[in-house]
Formats: structure tokens, sequence, C-alpha cells
């Protein structure tokens, strides 16, 4: 499973639509198997999920995003979990144990 992280400075972005810098997380058996970083090139939203979709992205771990991007973000299938902050390996290692913190987590659903 693949996940991405917004990361600025060590940390989750703080507003995803903003972030410039992805951690991008190859997982298996509950274990990391690999992990590099990316940059966006441009601000385009449209360009940044579309990114995602290409780095074949599963989950999005970000801090604060708007309705506009999630929605974008969703649209490709990718699980958005939003509005979650700290040290970006802090993070890393509540979501691979299953224990962050109040994170809101988003999937959409076909009718």
């Amino acid at each position: 499973m693949r996940l991405a992280i917004t990361i600025w400075e060590n940390r989750i972005s703080p507003v995803a639509d903003s972030a410039r810098e992805l951690l991008v997380v190859d997982v298996g058996g509950g274990k990391i198997i690999h992990r590099r970083h990316e940059q966006f090139n441009n601000d385009s939203l449209f360009d940044h999920a579309g990114k995602l979709a290409e780095l074949s992205v599963k989950t999005l771990i970000c801090g604060a995003i708007s309705d506009f991007y999630s929605g974008l973000v969703e649209g490709y299938g990718i699980r958005l979990i939003s509005f979650v902050d700290g040290q970006v390996d802090d993070v890393l290692n509540a979501f691979l144990s299953n224990a962050l913190v109040n994170p809101r987590s988003r999937q959409r659903t076909s009718a």
C-alpha cells in the first residue's frame, strides 16, 4: 500500500492546498518498505491531485484541506485522512499502529 503525507519542515504541512512537498511511503505487513520525497512543481490543485494518482497513492495524510481539493483527491479514489498535525515520523508511526488520534478519515463511496 502506498501513502503520501504532505510535509513542511519535518511536520505535517498545516494546509494541504499549499503544500510543496510529499513524503511517499510504501507499506507492507505494517512496516515501511520504502520512502521517498516528491515535489509539487506548480500551484494547480488539479495537478497536485493528478500527481497523487500518478504516484499510485491510496491514502493521503494531511493537515487542513479545502473542500475543493479534498473533492479532487477523493475523486481519484484516494482515502483522505485530514486535519492531522505533528512530526512526520510520529504521525507515520501512529498510522502504522492504528493510533492516529482524532483524524478525520473520509472515503468517498459510490451511490
